[in-house]
C-alpha cells in the first residue's frame, strides 16, 4: 500500500459545516487510510482571524503529537493529560466552543490522524468523533471536561474526571453537569470510592450519573447548593493573554481562568446526598444495559420549582 501524503496542516483553525463533514468524510479516513480532500474542506470553511495567537494550530498540533508519544500504549489515558491542556491552549468562551463548526475544522483538517489515533476501534473511527455532539466528538470533549470540571483555575479535578473513561461517556452528557457545585460533588463521591478501592467504578459512575439527572427533575441544586457568580472580567483577561502567554508545560498543569473558585461549602451541602442516592441507586453493568435504561440523553432541563410549591415539598422526606 503506498505511503500516504503528509498533511498541510493550516496555519489557523476555522469553522467548517457539519454539511461538509457528512459529505467529504469517507470510511478510509475513518481507518486513517485515506487523507481527508484538503482543497474541498478548505474552500468549505470560514477562517478564523489570523492575527489572534489563540486560533493557530502549531501550538495544538505539538500537543497531539505529544500526546500520541506518550501515551500510544495506553491511548485512552491521554485524555486526561490532554484536556487541560487543550483548554488552556484554545482559549474562548462558551458561546465560541459551542460551535461544532470549530471541532468539525479541527477534526477533519487539523488533526484527523489524531481522531484515528485516539478513537478508532476494530476498523474505523466513528464519525461522531469527528463531528458529533460535545460529548462525543473527539476534541470538544476534552474541551468540555476542562470546561465543566475545572475549579476556576485548578486543573486538578479535570484530571480526576478523565481517569474515568465513563465519566466522559456518561456524566459529561447531563445537563446538570452545567452547575459547578454539582460536577465538583460528584467528583469527590468518585475519589472517595477510588481511595477506597471500590470494585466497578465504571458502574459507579453509571449509577450515580443516573441518580443524580433523576433527581435533578425535582431537586433545585442551585438553590440547595448556590454557586458564585462567574467572574467575567477575568475570563476575559485569561483570554486576550493567549497574545502572550507561552506554550502550556508539558509536565505540570497550566492555570485555567482565574475565574472564581467553586465554594467548598456549596459542594460539601451535596455531597451527603449524592452519597445516598448512589447508595440507593442500583448498579448495572453498562455493557449489559441500554442507555436509556441507565436514565441519559434526552436530558430533561433542570426545572424551576413551580410557583407556589416550595422547594421542601420537592426534597425527598430524609431531607426535609
Amino acid at each position: 500500500m503506498p505511503r500516504r501524503a503528509p498533511l498541510d496542516h493550516p496555519p489557523v483553525l476555522g469553522l467548517l459545516p457539519d454539511s461538509a463533514v457528512a459529505k467529504h468524510l469517507s470510511r478510509g479516513m475513518q481507518s486513517g487510510q485515506e487523507n481527508p480532500p484538503q482543497v474541498a474542506l478548505r474552500k468549505a470553511s470560514i477562517s478564523l482571524p489570523e492575527n489572534e495567537a489563540r486560533w493557530r494550530t502549531a501550538p495544538v498540533r505539538e500537543l497531539l503529537d505529544e500526546a500520541m508519544t506518550r501515551f500510544d500504549d495506553d491511548r485512552t489515558a491521554a485524555d486526561g493529560w490532554l484536556a487541560p491542556r487543550l483548554h488552556a491552549t484554545l482559549r474562548m468562551t462558551r458561546s465560541e466552543a459551542g460551535d461544532s463548526r470549530l471541532w468539525n475544522h479541527l477534526a477533519m483538517l487539523a488533526a484527523p490522524d489524531y481522531v484515528v489515533w485516539r478513537h478508532k476501534g476494530g476498523e474505523i473511527a466513528q464519525s461522531s468523533r469527528f463531528s458529533g455532539p460535545h460529548y462525543t466528538q473527539c476534541f470538544s470533549r476534552l474541551w468540555w471536561a476542562a470546561e465543566l470540571f475545572r475549579d476556576g483555575l485548578d486543573y486538578r479535578p479535570v484530571e480526576v474526571a478523565c481517569s474515568l473513561q465513563d465519566i466522559l461517556n456518561t456524566t459529561l452528557r447531563l445537563d446538570v453537569i452545567d452547575h459547578r457545585p454539582t460536577a465538583q460533588a460528584i467528583l469527590r463521591v468518585l475519589e472517595n470510592l477510588i481511595q477506597t478501592g471500590r470494585p466497578r467504578l465504571g458502574d459507579h459512575v453509571n449509577a450515580l450519573s443516573s441518580a443524580v439527572n433523576t433527581a435533578g427533575s425535582t431537586l433545585v441544586y442551585d438553590v440547595l447548593s448556590p454557586d458564585s457568580p462567574p467572574l467575567v472580567e477575568d475570563l476575559q483577561d485569561w483570554i486576550a493573554a493567549a497574545e502572550e502567554a507561552p506554550p502550556v508545560g508539558r509536565d505540570r498543569l497550566p492555570e485555567g481562568p482565574d475565574d472564581g473558585r467553586v465554594p467548598v461549602a456549596a459542594v460539601d451541602a451535596l455531597v451527603p446526598l449524592f452519597e445516598k442516592l448512589l447508595a440507593e441507586a442500583p448498579l448495572r453493568r453498562r455493557s449489559r444495559v441500554p442507555e436509556e435504561e441507565a436514565g441519559l440523553p434526552p436530558t430533561p432541563p433542570v426545572p424551576a420549582p413551580r410557583q407556589g410549591v416550595t422547594l421542601e415539598k420537592n426534597l425527598p422526606a430524609w431531607m426535609r
